[in-house]
């Protein structure tokens, strides 16, 4: 492919090698380090004039250090008179701040106002940057895509996903979808009109922030598999408290799907005590240090799906294939 270079951030080099790999192509050559007082370093050690360029960087780890260098990264190909450059961000940072969010308990309505909505900001910051179209996978918040003022590619893990269900959860024709809360149900229902299985949802009580008081299971799951589908797993305490309930309620086995496996704080020990079969997620955050921790958690690779959308982009064909399509 002439005239493209693909450059890896410090987040995720693993699957900027696959994406790579899966194009044929060697990553671009660039010198990333910090400075004795922890700034941010970054040398294009080849010419990008001209040149079609993709950064690879991900949402995750030191997640404000990594945001910082996309940033420098996307404005020294800029400068350097690439002729576009895109950031191919699989796990957008910040997603979860997207609007103003109600302040449980509390007894000042205007603390509300107050939010800041840093998906936005993360938006801005990236398009003064010098960024020209942005690739990112499964937005906690599809808005987030009117946030920026230049194209943004949300691609869907849903094709994999589905793979994954057909392809390794045995007599998945008998199993039920289950959405942990209320506002994944389009997801959910998705899957679940082209499995042609049913579907159920939990609704999560809340009577003080950030904690479940109760659970609600909508639907049956009595004598079947349940699936619980989400966009992301933090720190797993709703999807432990999610497959007790389904397990109470009859259910023969639980399995978890999520597109990005962030398990943070106390997660990975949840993830052993909950009763779970598997917890799957995909590569869209590093997961290796996490595998070796807690042997339940199985990887879906994304990496074709990526390098596929790298491929049409810089062809300038569409991408809407990638939305109901695995590459093969």
């Amino acid at each position: 492919m002439p005239n493209i270079k693909i450059f890896s951030g410090s987040s995720h080099p693993e699957l900027a090698r696959l994406v790579a790999d899966r194009l044929n192509l060697e990553l671009a050559r660039a010198k990333l380090r910090k400075f004795a007082n922890k700034e941010t370093s970054v040398e294009i050690n080849e010419s990008v004039r001209g040149e079609d360029v993709f950064i690879i960087q991900s949402g995750c780890g030191e997640i404000n250090d990594n945001l910082m260098e996309l940033l420098i990264m996307i404005n020294a190909c800029k400068i350097a008179s690439a002729a576009r450059v895109t950031a191919v961000i699989p796990c957008f940072p910040y997603a979860r701040q997207d609007k103003k969010d109600k302040v449980m308990n509390s007894e000042l309505v205007s603390d509300i106002s107050r939010a800041p909505i840093s998906a936005k900001l993360v938006a801005n910051m990236l398009s003064v940057s010098g960024a020209d179209h942005i690739i990112t996978m499964d937005l906690h918040a599809s808005q987030i895509q009117g946030f920026f003022d230049i194209p943004v590619d949300n691609l869907f893990a849903e094709p994999a996903v589905l793979k994954y269900i057909r392809e390794h959860i045995n007599n998945w024709q008998q199993c039920v979808v289950v959405s942990p809360d209320a506002g994944g149900a389009k997801r959910v229902t998705s899957i679940a009109d082209q499995l042609n299985v049913e579907f159920a949802l939990i609704h999560k009580e809340r009577k003080v922030a950030n904690k479940v008081s109760s659970m609600v299971l909508v639907g049956d799951v009595s004598n079947k598999i349940a699936v619980l589908v989400d966009d992301m797993a933090d720190t797993c305490g709703t999807m432990k408290l999610a497959v007790e309930k389904l397990l109470d309620a009859g259910a023969k086995q639980v399995h978890c799907v999520f597109t990005h496996g962030i398990f943070s704080g106390p997660a990975i020990s949840r993830l052993m005590e909950s009763g779970m079969e598997a917890v799957v997620v995909t590569n869209t955050i590093p997961q290796a240090d996490k595998i070796i921790q807690c042997p339940k958690i199985k990887i879906i690779d994304i990496s074709p799906i990526l390098a596929e959308a790298i491929r049409r982009t810089h062809n300038g064909e569409s991408v809407s294939y990638l939305f109901s399509h695995v590459p093969l």
